[in-house]
């Protein structure tokens, strides 16, 4: 797994940077309750999406387990900084009117205790909002790259652990019920066939990437998927 401590310098920088959290935040916005006082956003990183989604009246918490990016994000939110699990959030029950996680669950081998302690934090009405299928983003623009994809895709994409279907049922689970979702464009973050052969992730090492022309040209730009689901208020919830 990459190092984030490491890379929390250049982190931004390439991953399409400003634009980059521009377009995701916007998308965040779209799915945040009206009126949200306290949003938590777990694997914040740098924090910068997690700056952009500051309002009056709106306090932004970035929780990430890496120092490094804490730092970073420190430098944009100040004190709204906690080095934390994702599976053991600084809250209290009910305190939170949205859980926000962009790009995390893909990373995990079990998102469930990750959903179950969202819903934990939520009050009856808030959301978790979350990116879902991102490995699959980077192959749903039409290009050579997609075609090549495609079977591996359908075949491998339910079994990650940020599968739509499957996050869908975790949350369910813990009393979170589908709240609406949008889209946002990864600006920068395209891959040439050689890129992804320098650092596959996951089943796309089953890709005959050489066979590819173009080694060296970008693929679109991935288009990545948000959902939100909102607890309700029957939700039954213990914490600590």
């Amino acid at each position: 797994m990459l190092d984030y401590d490491r890379e929390a310098d250049r982190y931004d920088d390439s991953r399409g940077g400003e634009a980059r959290a521009d377009e995701a935040a916007r998308a965040v916005e779209r799915l945040l309750p009206s009126g949200a006082g306290t949003v938590i956003d777990v694997g914040a990183g740098t924090g910068i999406v997690s700056t952009r989604l500051r309002r009056p009246g709106r306090v932004v918490v970035a929780v990430d387990r890496s120092s490094g990016m804490l730092t970073r994000a420190a430098g944009r939110l100040g004190g709204r900084v906690v080095r934390g699990d994702a599976t053991r959030l600084p809250l209290r029950p009910g305190r939170a009117d949205a859980v926000v996680s962009v790009w995390l669950l893909h990373l995990l081998s079990d998102a469930a205790p990750v959903v179950a302690e969202a819903a934990r934090v939520l009050r009856p009405g808030g959301v978790l909002i979350t990116t879902v299928d991102k490995e699959q983003s980077r192959l749903v623009s039409p290009s050579d790259l997609a075609d090549l994809a495609a079977v591996p895709r359908r075949e491998h994409g339910p079994a990650a652990a940020d599968a739509r279907e499957r996050v869908t049922a975790l949350a369910a689970a813990s009393g979170l019920v589908p709240a609406g979702e949008t889209t946002f464009v990864g600006v920068g973050q395209g891959r040439s066939p050689r890129e992804l052969r320098g650092a596959p992730a996951g089943w796309l090492r089953e890709l005959d990437l050489a066979a590819l022309p173009d080694q060296d040209r970008r693929r679109p730009d991935p288009v990545y998927t948000l959902v939100a689901f909102r607890r309700t208020t029957s939700t039954a919830s213990t914490g600590r």
